[in-house]
């Protein structure tokens, strides 16, 4: 049977995982590498490592398995986004750390483009579908260039490379040392115009950031080029899958069509939406490319909350109620209703749809009764009430119905909290009948591309579960009146 080696490179670790050509996880194997965090907050990640760790993590995958080399056809790449490198273009060697989607170093860089031009942000937001942000990668290559000798000296060469994560490890993994990136990784940088589909000359000289330093943009399932993982294979197979991590997850919950959303639970959250050939605008959140597949491109509308699963460890870990993640859910189904009880985890903002970093957490509608299970609960449900203040509010710009949440991330392992989503959002939540989407997805596009797999009957596989909405229409819209106002708290504090 033949296989395709899916590596994800996510923000904690590299996974090499081995897909079969009916879609079934057949192995994995990974390593975690450093989060390297300075006085200032500012995080990094060393790109050597995790190359090395890729390496590595393929080579034990194929010794657990016992998988020959020529039973592997294929080979397809997720990785995490945002993520900024710059590298030199004749020998793939990194000028810097990787700075990690979470740094915030270009803060300033931001600022400063703001302030040069009132137009600038509207700009920006018009073209590339994102809000300006240090988040994404424009303002963390700007930094690099501006901060790094190397960078410059080879900018001005011409010979460097400013990408995501992406990018470079298809430079490293391929034998022909390709220079590319796809759509959905090039959508998150702040420099792609989602609707031209090209990098943005103007917001480029806004960062400035040379165009000749970017990365050729293909569409996610074309051939990247070929690789045996350093002479670990017998001979170079096609890379033929790449997207981010959490579009790789999309494509992997079967989300092909407009009005089709995910949310992965985590220790924050994403919820996202397939909105379809043509980009929806939604001031409140962010628009970016799905992919680009067989010819054409889909667009999708993303939400990122900051505490979903966080909510559960600070309960575990700082107010030592909970001993354990698993126990949340049982207490939660324990507890008894207290009216107007509402807990909004604000602990550094809120996110989506809000946007406001100053707002607080807040506890409100305490009464006697209130002991530690209802406390659990109200936590548990600040949860299902982020994720539908995003998902209303999609179904409310783009006009989709919404038949269905595709869910996953270890969190849709609680019942109490999967139950209370479909109330909460009267629509029915489907658990994910496998675990690896973010790898799954690109391995299902290579596969598909090298005439392996069938994607549509793969991807229309039964759910692990189903919960489909009980609580009365009434009794859901006096819960989330109560939860609007709760928020407004947190906002005006």
């Amino acid at each position: 049977m033949p296989y395709i080696i899916s590596i994800d490179q996510s923000t904690s670790c590299t996974k090499a995982l081995l897909f079969d050509s009916t879609g079934n996880l057949a192995g994995r194997a990974d390593m975690p590498h450093r989060q390297i965090v300075d006085e200032k907050g500012w995080v990094e990640h060393a790109p050597e490592e995790i190359y090395g760790n890729l390496i590595k993590t393929v080579k034990l995958l194929l010794e657990k398995t016992g998988v020959r080399s020529r039973d592997i056809a294929g080979a397809a790449l997720s990785n995490q986004r945002e993520t900024a490198i710059a590298w030199d273009r004749r020998t793939g060697k990194p000028v810097y750390n990787a700075v990690v989607w979470q740094c915030s170093r270009g803060a300033a860089i931001c600022s400063r483009i703001d302030k040069a031009d009132s137009k600038n942000e509207g700009i920006i937001k018009e073209h590339t579908g994102l809000n300006l942000s240090p988040y994404f990668s424009a303002a963390k290559f700007a930094w690099i260039l501006e901060n790094i000798p190397e960078a410059k000296h080879l900018a001005e060469q011409e010979k460097i490379v400013c990408s995501t994560m992406d990018s470079w490890l298809v430079y490293r993994l391929t034998k022909e040392h390709a220079v590319k990136t796809e759509y959905s990784n090039a959508s998150r940088t702040q420099l792609f115009n989602i609707h031209t589909l090209t990098w943005d000359s103007d917001i480029c000289r806004m960062f400035g950031i040379p165009q000749h330093a970017l990365p050729e943009v293909c569409f996610s399932d074309s051939l990247f080029g070929t690789t045996d993982f350093d002479g670990i294979l017998d001979s170079p197979v096609p890379l033929h899958g790449v997207l981010g991590d959490s579009q790789g997850a999309l494509f992997a919950q079967g989300c092909l069509t407009g009005g089709m959303a995910k949310a992965t639970y985590g220790t924050g959250s994403s919820v996202m939406m397939n909105t379809g050939k043509i980009p929806a605008v939604c001031p409140e959140l962010v628009t970016s490319l799905a992919w680009g597949m067989g010819g054409d491109v889909s667009y999708v509308l993303e939400g990122n909350i900051n505490y979903t699963g966080a909510t559960i460890q600070w309960l575990k870990n700082d107010l030592q109620l909970i001993g354990s993640a698993s126990e949340a859910g049982k207490l939660a189904e324990q507890a008894e209703h207290v009216p107007g009880l509402y807990l909004v985890p604000a602990f550094s903002g809120l996110g989506a749809p809000y946007w406001n970093g100053n707002a607080r957490a807040v506890v409100c509608g305490m009464d006697r009764t209130t002991g530690k299970a209802e406390f659990v609960r109200a936590a548990e449900e600040s949860t299902a009430y982020q994720i539908a203040d995003i998902v209303m509010l999609m179904k409310e710009r783009t006009g989709f119905a919404l038949n269905t949440l595709w869910v996953d991330g270890g969190s849709t392992r609680d019942a109490y909290l999967m139950q209370f989503q479909a109330d909460i959002i009267r629509t029915p939540v489907r658990v994910a009948a496998v675990e690896e989407l973010s790898g799954m997805g690109p391995a299902i596009a290579a596969g598909s591309a090298l005439g392996l797999c069938d994607a549509q009957s793969i991807l229309s596989r039964p759910p692990k579960m189903e919960y489909m909405p009980k609580m009365a229409g009434a009794q859901q819209a006096e819960l989330y009146a109560g939860w609007k106002r709760a928020v407004h708290f947190a906002l005006t504090y």
